[in-house]
């Protein structure tokens, strides 16, 4: 897999499923457009989001997009490190290897 695109499998189900696929994004669009926060600040909230589940693929994602919004590498990797009392030491560094795979292509 290459972590800087979407997986294989997301792809193939994104052309399989275009409807379902169309309405979660409009989803997610109009969740970020509700309120005061900056692109930026979303993603990395969302970002967090994926740390905490564990989501390999999610962390994947809101990397790219957050440094699409803006944010540095230093941000992101500090959005990731601020979660270590809250999701655990090995969960962070697991999501910090997985934010590598992004960043490190940079």
């Amino acid at each position: 897999m290459n972590p800087t695109s979407p997986p294989k499998r997301f792809t193939e189900l994104q052309q399989q499923y275009p409807e379902l696929f169309k309405a979660a994004e409009a989803l997610g669009q109009a969740a970020r457009e509700a309120g005061p926060l900056e692109a930026k600040v979303t993603q990395l909230v969302q970002l967090g989001a994926a740390c905490a589940l564990r989501s390999e693929g999610g962390v994947h994602s809101h990397v790219r997009r957050a440094r699409e919004a803006g944010a540095t590498p230093d941000e992101i990797y500090h959005a990731i490190v601020a979660l270590t009392s809250t999701i655990g030491f090995p969960t962070m560094v697991a999501a910090v290897t997985w934010a590598d795979d992004i960043l490190r292509k940079d």
